[in-house]
């Protein structure tokens, strides 16, 4: 069995409970125990979260953990936490933090010279306030030798699922997923944003065409064809795109195209030319100009960094 500590302090956000109920499901929908959960904080004792209710935590030990996570909501840690965590490697497998807890494990010195993320409303300064760490700012989660952090919120369920499936198995990691209700999980190199999010049409029209556009993507999606959908004329259409999303159709259709591209080369095994067709490139070279244009690296490339690995990917 797996011994997981989990860290909370004063004010913890009830909603971080989630990342520990993965491992809770496993236990169950495995039919016996495969992790021991301990909640732990500073002091030991009851903890009042941000919304009232307190959670009994044992105090901070050096016993062995094999997953030691330190929950989000966390960037000014007490000099007791910040030397626990830094002895940590010595007495624990894999090391984790949700949210802004990346700031924690930087103060204590684990991620110097590694790659992580946290929120994206912070990882700006997290990277000013500790240059040595490589942090990418885009990320879901990043697993970086024995140090595993994610991004805001419910990214710690997708690092829930990847640590699950690190130990067990995707199809566990799967079922569990399934009793969570979720499509699986987010894979770690996915965008912590979503095009149709940022681009927040303010008419029904616009964003019908949008809908329309996410759903066909493989079409050619020409203004006419995005005009009918959205019951304007091509002129009309033209105006009103431009004037809500402050993007022309042509260049948010190549960004929906590159974020659905950019996910099923990080959480598919499609080759590069069936990735390209589905997406609406129409070629591979068409899409990997398109991909240099958007992150500054080809296609492959982001799949062998989503999948934390350099082997060659053989694409077909």
């Amino acid at each position: 069995m797996r011994n997981i500590g989990f860290i909370v302090h004063p004010g913890y956000s009830p909603m971080g409970f989630a990342v520990i109920t993965a491992f809770e499901i496993a236990n169950l929908v495995s039919g016996e125990p495969q992790y021991e959960l301990h909640l732990l904080s500073v002091t030991g004792g009851p903890v009042r979260t941000s919304i009232g209710f307190s959670v009994e935590t044992e105090h901070l030990s050096g016993r062995h953990f094999d997953l030691l996570i330190v929950g989000g909501g966390m960037e000014d840690a007490r000099p007791e936490l910040i030397d626990f965590i830094r002895a940590a490697p010595a007495h624990c497998r894999r090391i984790a933090s949700t949210c802004t807890a990346a700031f924690v494990l930087a103060e204590a010195g684990l991620l110097d010279g590694k790659r992580a993320t946290t929120h994206w409303m912070r990882a700006r300064e997290l990277q000013a306030r500790f240059p040595r760490v490589k942090v990418e700012e885009d990320r879901i989660f990043i697993n970086d030798g024995n140090v595993w952090t994610s991004a805001g919120m419910t990214a710690g369920l997708d690092l829930a699922l990847a640590l699950i499936e690190d130990d067990f198995g995707a199809e566990l990691a799967r079922t569990v997923a399934k009793k969570l209700v979720m499509y699986h999980r987010r894979a770690g190199g996915q965008s912590q944003f979503s095009t149709l999010l940022e681009l927040e049409p303010k008419s029904d029209r616009i964003q019908k065409a949008l809908t329309y556009a996410r759903r066909n993507l493989a079409n050619r999606l020409s203004v006419t064809e995005l005009a009918e959908a959205a019951n304007l004329s091509p002129r009309q259409f033209s105006r009103a795109f431009q004037s809500e999303t402050g993007q022309s159709p042509a260049k948010a259709i190549e960004l929906m195209r590159l974020e659905a591209a950019r996910i099923l080369m990080e959480d598919s095994r499609h080759s590069i030319d069936v990735v390209a067709q589905q997406t609406g490139f129409a070629d591979r070279d068409r899409m990997r100009r398109a991909f240099l244009r958007g992150f500054g690296q080809p296609p492959q490339a982001m799949r062998r960094l989503a999948r934390g690995t350099a082997d060659e990917v053989v694409e077909g």
